[in-house]
């Protein structure tokens, strides 16, 4: 027995160390970051399934816990996907958690300010974060969005810094060019306004508003496509709406403090493919005196190049491919941001953030730049436990030095573009002699020498401007509110622009003042609101909204000019010899009541319905006010199917209609103005424009349908919509015969119509520990109709370039797609052979349309990889369907730049048994033929490459300021995939409105950027 005891002790002895050799346990370290900016998460739960113990993150993000092999760590925190880990033998694991987009999506911000549950909205919404704003890092904040978000096309103007962003959602916004989507901040309309165009006749881009914001004071960007997602902001939102929410404090947090550094660099980039054979001439000749050289100099028909050949200064130059090309001309352009940022909680009722940020940004145009201060405060306090009041001030300070014109007028410092392939543009340079005078370079005194315009030329624009906003929220229940909030947006600028002396097509070469004033822009909305969320019964729930606002804008502009400088180089109002004054004003009005209903059936069907009464005052009296209806609804279909892979599935749809006032005030009745006097008596001058007595507000009304899917635990989702949207009774602008004593007016009857599809997959194909991988493809697909134009549905003409001026057009034009460029076919005989005349020039046959400049086809594919604290992305964006009118093709070939005029310079073009030398050929051929100027405009762009680090922890222990640090680098639009356009970027535009949209042109060129990213986080 005692034997027995002993061997069944020795075994269960045995059997008790196994397992605790096998159970051993040990402490396990690791630290946990998120995914969308690699910084640590403290108050992380990590769980050990194996016996349910557990602990959290410190403020550090780092946790310690023990553990065996076996053990199974689950890590969760709200907002983000529970990841679980097999321990195994690991002794450090770092994990990285992913956002729950379904988590995230439950609240999303919507109409006023307000957020709703995702489940709950009808309609499609998107939504960029402050992490993919950030690492763009363009000047203007709205060009980040380009290719993020399905539906939304976004083009910056090649105009240098502060230049205005072009931004169409959902196809042609509207036959009156009112196509930015409104933007609103925190709850508030802001002023988007853009401050002075080029066009054809040349001019500057003065930039927008959303331009003077800085990214590092915005939290997200969401895009509210649709109608029905926009109808309750009524006027300006039928183009869509763009929310931005700016960054906030955590109540009851601790002291935060960031600082900032950005810095990037761009450089202009040739995308020209000019010949390089035969030079500076014309006739098949070299220059043979200076004058010849000076008249000559953006011509390419001389000889093939060899040797040496005279030039406009009377000096020898090789007669050889230049070392240089226009490009050199430009220096490379810097972007320095810092900014520093400091948040605190107070107590567990409030919280404010105070940031500081200040952009250096130098041009690829020398002695041209912005300076921008931003300075932003938000302060969210509970003033009792019912009682919360939140304000934000938003300063801005921003100095335009120099801005570069464009287009194909005078002062364009991209005037080199054409040059004969072997003439050096620095040999033009200082761009003046020693008296001062402007060095004519070329045949025409309006083409003006870019040195000389960089160096002297003066065309500054400066702003101050504040935007603040304060709300009141008294809560009589949990769900039952009322709102009061006051919006100010008021921006004051300066201007002065100088044509200096010694330009040369000035008179006399004295120059002119061009302007020098002051104008003010305000915008002021007041919201009242009372909103309540109750239930029913068990079953049906409701959740209602009524409320009004008052918007009032106001601008008022006063300016000097002059012409002729007495005293050179003095550019005072009182130093010129003509003296000219100009004054402006502008004043509206619009007073809005509004109402949401949403009625919830159990957790699986929503319908909403909303409407708002608008009066403007901007339209007669008898019909100046319209109702805008809404319905949306939303049906949880998940709820009733067996599906273990669909984590959530929605199909929505919704029906809207908004409503538009005039582009312009003051348009329904006469309005008399001041004249010249006549004799010393005082004059009156009648207007030219005949007034609408009968103007009414335009409408835009859409149906959308689509679904959202999401699947394996949100490794997968879908999110589709399909819309029709059309615009009904536009205001437009007419032309009348001026024998009827008027020569235009406005009308209501324009009309175009939108169908498209849109389409976001998002996936995270890898998803490890230590590695993971998302990444998301939207598509778009939209074609557009002009329905009706004017009363006879005439095309309407819209926007030129100076090289084709006259025969090839933007226009609207009735049963296609709009803007359509309209250009001159060869002519064709019966037989459908070209015609050309004696000389052998191809003859003008039609006038045609050749396709709109809106793409039928685009999107974005962006990807995400994180390795550790390593993170990788990129973003390809797409373009295809639409054509650019092109002024470079045309000039290439007249100046005898392109390649294709290399054929026939030997022995000339015959055509017809009739033979034209190249140079006749070709001048003649661009300009009778203008669809020549018509190319694709189909692209695919690496628009964004990012590479980052977050530093560990670790490394700062002895620097007790310092608590983190993420380091990244990225690049912006670093190649051109693909493009059909042979000599320009497809995106290129010197216009920044949809006049001018798809019209390119001596421009200045664009550029690639790359510069680097430092955070740092201070204790």
């Amino acid at each position: 027995m005692r034997k027995f005891l002993s061997i069944a002790f020795g075994l269960v002895l045995l059997c008790t160390v196994s397992v605790t050799a096998q159970d051993q346990r040990r402490v396990l370290r690791g630290k946990v970051t998120a995914s969308t900016d690699r910084l640590p998460m403290p108050g992380v739960t990590i769980l050990d399934k194996s016996n349910q113990s557990g602990t959290t993150t410190n403020v550090d993000g780092e946790y310690s816990i023990s553990v065996t092999d076996k053990s199974v760590l689950v890590f969760s925190f709200i907002g983000f996907v529970t990841k679980e880990y097999t321990v195994g033998s690991l002794t450090q694991l770092d994990v990285i958690l992913e956002e729950d987009s379904k988590v995230l999506g439950e609240v999303v911000v919507v109409a006023l300010g307000l957020t709703k549950e995702k489940e709950k909205v009808g309609y499609s919404v998107s939504t960029v974060r402050s992490d993919v704003l950030d690492k763009a890092r363009e000047t203007n904040v709205a060009n980040s969005l380009a290719g993020q978000v399905a539906g939304l096309v976004v083009k910056g103007t090649n105009g240098g810094p502060g230049g205005t962003s072009n931004i169409v959602l959902r196809g042609l916004p509207s036959i009156s060019g009112t196509g930015s989507p409104l933007f609103v901040i925190n709850g508030v309309p802001m002023d988007n306004t853009q401050r002075g165009s080029a066009g054809q006749w040349g001019g500057s881009d003065g930039g927008d508003g959303i331009g003077n914001l800085s990214p590092d004071d915005i939290e997200s960007m969401t895009v509210l496509k649709g109608q029905a997602a926009s109808a309750l902001y009524g006027a300006r939102a039928s183009n869509g709406v763009i929310l931005i929410t700016t960054k906030g404090a955590q109540k009851g947090g601790d002291w935060t403090l960031t600082y900032n550094l950005n810095l990037m660099t761009e450089q202009a980039v040739d995308f020209t493919n000019f010949q390089n054979v035969y030079g500076q001439g014309t006739g098949g000749t070299r220059p043979l005196t200076a004058t010849d050289a000076q008249t000559s100099g953006r011509f390419a028909w001389g000889e093939r190049m060899g040797g040496n050949v005279i030039g406009y200064d009377g000096n020898q130059y090789p007669y050889a491919p230049s070392s240089e090309s226009y490009i050199d001309f430009y220096r490379r352009g810097t972007n320095t941001t810092n900014t520093v940022a400091i948040s605190k909680g107070l107590g567990k009722d409030g919280a404010f953030r105070l940031s500081l940020s200040n952009l250096k940004s130098n041009s690829i145009v020398p002695n041209s730049g912005v300076d921008r201060l931003n300075i932003n405060l938000n302060i969210d306090q509970n003033i009792t436990d019912k009682l919360n009041v939140t304000a934000m001030i938003n300063y801005v300070d921003q100095q335009s030095t120099n801005i570069p014109f464009l287009s194909d007028g005078p002062k364009n410092p991209n005037n080199f573009m054409f040059l004969a392939p072997n003439i050096r543009p620095s040999i033009f340079a200082p761009g003046y002699n020693a008296a001062g005078n402007e060095i004519v370079f070329s045949d025409d005194i309006f083409v003006t020498n870019p040195y000389f315009i960089v160096n002297k030329g003066i065309n500054d624009l400066g702003r101050k401007r504040t935007i603040s906003a304060l709300s009141a929220k008294y809560s009589f229940t949990p769900k039952t509110y009322a709102m009061l909030r006051v919006g100010n947006d008021v921006s004051n600028d300066d201007f002065f622009s100088v044509d200096p002396t010694g330009l040369a097509y000035t008179a006399n070469l004295q120059g002119n003042l061009g302007g020098r004033g002051l104008s003010t822009r305000t915008e002021l909305n007041v919201d009242a609101l009372f909103g309540s969320d109750f239930k029913v019964n068990d079953d049906i729930s409701i959740d209602a909204l009524i409320g009004g606002t008052i918007r009032k804008n106001n601008f008022e502009t006063v300016g000097v000019s002059g012409s002729r400088f007495v005293i050179p180089g003095l550019y005072s109002p009182f130093n010129v010899v003509n003296f000219g004054r100009s004054y402006g004003f502008e004043e509206r009005e619009v007073q809005s009541g509004f109402y949401s209903i949403g009625l919830g059936y159990k957790d699986f069907l929503t319908l909403t319905t909303t409407g708002r009464y608008d009066v403007y005052s901007t339209l007669p009296i008898n019909n100046n006010n319209i109702f805008s209806p809404s319905v949306t609804g939303a049906f949880l279909f998940d709820k009733f199917l067996n599906m273990p892979s669909l984590d959530f599935g929605k199909l929505r749809a919704s029906y809207a209609v908004t409503s538009g006032e005039p582009f312009a005030a003051y348009q329904t009745q006469f309005y008399y103005n001041s004249a010249n006097a006549y004799a010393g008596v005082p004059a009156g001058a009648s207007p030219l424009g005949l007034p609408n007595l009968s103007l009414k507000p335009f409408t835009t009304d859409e149906i959308e349908i689509g679904f959202d899917l999401s699947f394996f635990k949100t490794r997968l989702s879908l999110d589709v919509a399909y819309f029709t949207k059309t615009t009904n009774n536009e205001i437009m602008n007419a032309n009348y015969s001026i024998a009827s004593g008027f020569g235009s007016g406005v009308v209501a009857t324009g009309s175009t119509q939108n169908k498209g599809l849109e389409v976001l997959i998002t996936g995270i194909p890898v998803q490890t520990a230590n590695f993971s991988w998302k990444s998301s493809l939207n598509f778009t697909n939209v074609k557009n109709e002009v329905l009706s134009t004017d009363p006879n549905n005439n095309p309407i003409n819209l926007g030129q370039n100076r090289a084709t001026l006259g025969n090839a057009v933007t226009a609207y034009v009735v049963g296609l797609p709009g803007p359509q460029i309209r250009a001159y076919d060869y002519k064709y005989d019966a037989n459908g052979n070209i015609v050309v005349n004696n000389a052998g020039i191809p003859e003008r046959g039609e006038l045609k349309n050749w396709g709109s400049v809106l793409p039928t086809v685009y999107g974005g594919w962006n990807n995400e990889f994180n390795y550790k604290s390593f993170s990788f992305g990129f973003l390809i964006d797409y373009n295809f369907g639409n054509k650019v009118l092109s002024a470079t093709e045309f000039y290439s070939h007249f100046r005898g730049l392109h390649q294709n005029t290399l054929v026939g310079r030997e022995g000339g073009i015959t055509t017809n048994e009739k033979t034209a030398s190249a140079e006749n050929y070709y001048r003649g051929l661009v300009q009778n033929v203008t669809r020549t100027s018509v190319v694709d405009g189909d692209f695919i762009k690496l628009r964004q490459l990012t590479l980052g680090y977050t530093f560990p922890r670790e490394m700062f222990n002895s620097v007790p300021v310092l608590k983190g640090l993420t380091a990244s680098i990225v690049a912006r639009n670093l190649a051109i995939l693909m493009r059909k356009a042979e000599n320009i970027d497809p995106e290129a535009t010197f216009g920044s409105n949809i006049n001018y949209l798809g019209i390119e042109g001596t421009s200045l060129p664009s550029t690639r950027s790359i510069g680097f990213n430092l955070n740092f986080k201070l204790n």
